[in-house]
């Protein structure tokens, strides 16, 4: 089994199976060799995907830039084993708790597997329903159909953050999450003269970050302000339904095109002429209700955090984690007597 020794606390792990038997590991690894006849090699792996091995990394790792642990250290880190007085015994309860745990997991590799199906599936449609014939509908430049605007930064921005609860959110990057298509809240909030200082955006518009995972589209459900990492997307109801726009920001044939630009060399961001070039298909506004209703389900079974199979792996997952460390969990010698 190989444990990685850099930046450890991402966990690192696996089992190496019988295909690269005889390969080698390179020094950032911690090779763990089971002796069978006292222990399983899953008996080891579960241990090392516990929280009280991932705890014992985290105090025991050094250097802040770089972090990492060294292999004795890694060694020292004591693993429970039951009856150690009988083998035999041991290795039955060893077995049946692999058992129990594999099981778990096995049903959480099950939905993560359809999850990646469903997503595929989602993708797949999405691409045809926003895939139109040549004379089918109209296209326009996006600096045609809405109000596309960089973001602007106060600075400097200390200055203006503020717990007052009459101040205004403050948009960053870690306000946003991959599983939902809405910005609802923020971490921060800047007074109403900074505000004045960014951009300042009502609930429905867009932001696209420009720079980190640039493209990504997000849906404001709130008023707030941004920064100047983002794009802004307003005044586009009268052509576009909101919904219709998240779908087609968020296909491949977009986010492709995006990257192939910054690829290219000629520009170094995501920036707003490069954005208001971007040419966007218009069908009618029912039209676009009539695409929205379809990727909606399949958004909403890949995408929600509250609904459809994320939510069941990430129950499923604290549920493994769980039984896992109540397995995992005996008393120490001197408790024990």
């Amino acid at each position: 089994m190989l444990f990685a020794t850099t930046r450890p606390t991402q966990q690192r792990y696996t089992l190496v199976d019988n295909e690269f038997s005889g390969q080698i590991a390179s020094t950032g690894y911690c090779i763990f060799r089971a002796k069978i006849d006292e222990v399983l090699p899953k008996w080891i792996l579960y241990n090392i995907s516990s929280d009280k091995f991932n705890n014992y990394v985290e105090e025991n790792q050094s250097g802040a830039a770089y972090p990492a642990i060294s292999d004795t250290k890694v060694k020292a880190f004591k693993i429970p084993i039951p009856c150690p007085n009988n083998p035999e015994k041991s290795l039955e309860i060893q077995t049946e708790i692999v058992r129990i745990l594999d099981t778990f997991t096995e049903l959480t590799t099950e939905l993560t597997t359809e999850l990646s199906a469903r997503k595929k599936q989602y993708n797949y449609y999405r691409d045809q329903l926003l895939s139109f014939e040549e004379g089918e509908v109209e296209w326009k430049a996006f600096g045609e159909v809405a109000k596309v605007q960089r973001g602007a930064s106060p600075r400097p921005i200390a200055k203006y953050i503020t717990e007052d609860e009459n101040g205004v959110p403050w948009i960053k990057i870690g306000d946003t999450s991959s599983g939902s298509k809405y910005v609802n809240k923020t971490a921060q909030k800047i007074t109403p003269e900074g505000a004045k200082k960014s951009r300042i955006l009502k609930k429905g518009d867009f932001i696209l970050s420009n720079s980190m995972s640039f493209g990504r589209p997000y849906i404001l459900d709130i008023n707030g302000a941004i920064h100047d990492g983002w794009a802004s997307i307003s005044d586009f109801s009268e052509n576009l339904n909101s919904d219709y726009l998240y779908h087609y920001l968020s296909s491949n044939n977009v986010q492709n095109y995006w990257v192939s630009k910054i690829n290219s060399g000629s520009v170094s961001n995501l920036n707003a002429d490069l954005i208001k070039a971007l040419l966007i298909p218009i069908p009618p506004l029912i039209e676009q209700a009539r695409i929205v209703t379809i990727l909606d389900k399949f958004d909403a079974l890949t995408h929600s955090i509250s609904e459809g199979l994320p939510r069941e792996i990430e129950l499923r997952q604290k549920q493994y984690e769980y039984y896992r460390d109540l397995l995992l969990s005996f008393p120490k010698p001197e408790v024990a007597a």
